[in-house]
């Protein structure tokens, strides 16, 4: 029997992923075929890089909180932002999300497992020595990568061997990415339970669905641009060096031809858990399913046009900036259409306000907050002049910190009963939430102010005129990290000593996954669960 036909038939013994009891010790991590095995494993790691990431950035800041050089040399300052930026968007954000879509997508659709079961297991372990790879290279002669994560040339060609190891580390945690796409895609488009077409699927599938050609069209893009770099730094190519006849330009193009649709292939899944805990917390069906798939659709394609605006001050035609500039207008729509479904969802519903939708309304008035000031940024003529400044990091962050890391803490507590068999303690997570949400805004807020007034980002040093917002800044980051750690607590407090959670522990929340018990059995569905047609799961 080949290895799909045993992921496929859940009664074959396939190390231990279909028997009803997993094995024991460390080699049921190392071997295991299991979905939700591989899905925790992925959460635990991003849970890790985002602590030592956000350890980084604390170093940023700390350097920040005066003018003048406190800490840390200008060289170890650029190291800590490239390390930073590449662990929160490869290291955290990504796996963080493919954990959920392993722990949940093969449940939501009725799948007895994700469709590669060895693919998916390899799929999660590329990540840890990719990640060895990244911080290590703060070891080396040189130390890190000091480039910020775009990794312009002509910079990038002149690093040490740290920028070697960079570039091998993306290219190991694009082919984790891609596996885990195809995997996500081969579950949902073949393994769905009879009667569940695909404008019936949940809403989590429809963005994961999207998000996974994303990565299958935009990643090996990625790969392109540093081998090039590679070539160009070690085998004598001159794809971006001017002296030889390339150009440092070329390397923008391809690079935001993937960075792009990457703000989606974050931003998306994130969207998909939204549209489960709104509906369930205003207990009421999403509102408007058919125009959010068609959104979102529109999203993915759309995201592939735009990519030039972060390109403004290159020197593209006038021609160029103008398609650039209405282009990225009009993608504003389709992210429109769905904050105005969320609202409306929760228009006259009867909502309560547990942690999963303190965090999942957070997410929408920060997210709304960031999509505004990409508005701002889209308008040629103003980016020319916000281009680089502190602006641009705040608009960034919260649509990353925001609309990423405030919608997995929604999803982390919507579905931990369903995961552990326990309810969290809802005061800790209210306390986590409300310090995340005021802190953020200490953080991040005054950075627009900063921007505006000029502060060019990346830098270790500053004029006097900006310390004020820089100290308040630095006070919101540290407290924003530290309140992180709560999460650490609220988790371990519900595995061991949380009350019993029912199957369905929500009142409002629909979809096969509440039709099993919790926690959910080792193997969920050895045959495909019934499958209520008349009813649209959003």
């Amino acid at each position: 029997m080949s290895a799909i036909d045993t992921t496929l038939h859940p009664g074959h013994d396939d190390h231990g992923a279909h028997t009803a009891h997993p094995p024991k010790g460390i080699l049921r991590w190392l071997t295991t075929t299991n979905h939700k095995d591989i899905g925790t494993m992925y959460l635990w790691f991003s849970f890790v890089m985002f602590l030592v990431g956000g350890a980084m950035s604390l170093v940023l800041r700390a350097e920040l909180m005066q003018p003048g050089i406190q800490f840390v040399t200008p060289e170890f300052y650029n190291q800590m932002l490239t390390l930073h930026a590449l662990i929160m968007v490869f290291g955290a954000i990504m796996p963080a999300f493919v954990g959920f879509a392993n722990w949940m997508l093969p449940m939501m659709v009725g799948a007895s497992d994700m469709a590669f079961g060895r693919m998916n297991n390899w799929s999660f372990w590329l990540l840890p020595p990719a990640a060895i790879l990244l911080t290590s290279s703060l070891l080396m002669p040189g130390g890190a990568a000091g480039t910020g994560w775009t990794l312009y040339p002509p910079l990038s060609v002149q690093m040490g061997i740290g920028m070697d190891m960079a570039i091998f580390a993306i290219h190991i945690l694009g082919m984790s990415s891609i596996m885990g796409s195809i995997n996500i895609i081969t579950t949902i488009l073949n393994m769905r339970t009879p009667g569940m077409s695909l404008m019936k699927m949940p809403m989590f599938c429809w963005t994961w669905l999207v998000t996974a050609f994303l990565l299958i069209a935009s990643m090996p893009i990625l790969a392109a641009a540093v081998t090039m770099l590679l070539t160009d730094r070690h085998f004598g190519t001159s794809f971006f060096s001017a002296a030889g006849g390339g150009d440092p330009v070329l390397f923008q193009h391809i690079f935001w031809f993937f960075g792009h649709p990457e703000v989606y292939i974050i931003a998306l899944p994130a969207f998909g858990v939204v549209s489960h805990v709104i509906p369930a917390f205003s207990r009421k069906p999403l509102f408007g399913y058919t125009s959010m798939v068609y959104a979102i659709v529109a999203i993915g394609l759309m995201s592939f046009l735009v990519w030039a605006h972060h390109m403004y001050v290159t020197g593209i035609p006038l021609t160029g900036q103008l398609y650039f500039m209405y282009a990225t207008l009009l993608i504003a729509v389709p992210t429109g259409v769905k904050v105005f479904n969320w609202v409306t969802t929760m228009w006259r519903g009867s909502l309560s306000f547990e942690t999963p939708m303190l965090f999942a309304l957070g997410f929408l008035f920060l997210f709304t907050i960031g999509g505004l000031t990409g508005l701002v940024l889209a308008i040629t003529a103003v980016d020319i002049q916000l281009q680089d400044t502190y602006y641009v990091v705040a608009h960034f962050h919260y649509v990353m910190v925001a609309g990423a890391l405030f919608s997995a803490y929604a999803g982390l507590y919507y579905w931990l009963p369903k995961w552990t068999g326990h309810m969290y303690s809802e005061t800790l997570g209210q306390w986590h939430f409300w310090l995340s949400l005021v802190f953020f805004n200490i953080a991040f807020f005054p950075q627009h102010f900063l921007g505006l007034a000029g502060m060019p980002r990346r830098i270790p040093d500053y004029a006097q005129q900006f310390t004020e917002f820089n100290m308040v800044s630095s006070i919101g980051a540290f407290g924003f990290g530290i309140s992180q750690l709560l999460v650490l607590v609220v988790v371990f407090k519900t595995i061991r000593s949380g009350e019993k959670a029912a199957a369905k522990p929500w009142e409002g929340a629909e979809g096969l996954e509440w039709s099993v018990p919790s926690p959910a059995p080792y193997h969920t569905f050895a045959d495909p669960p019934p499958f209520d047609t008349s009813r649209i799961h959003g």
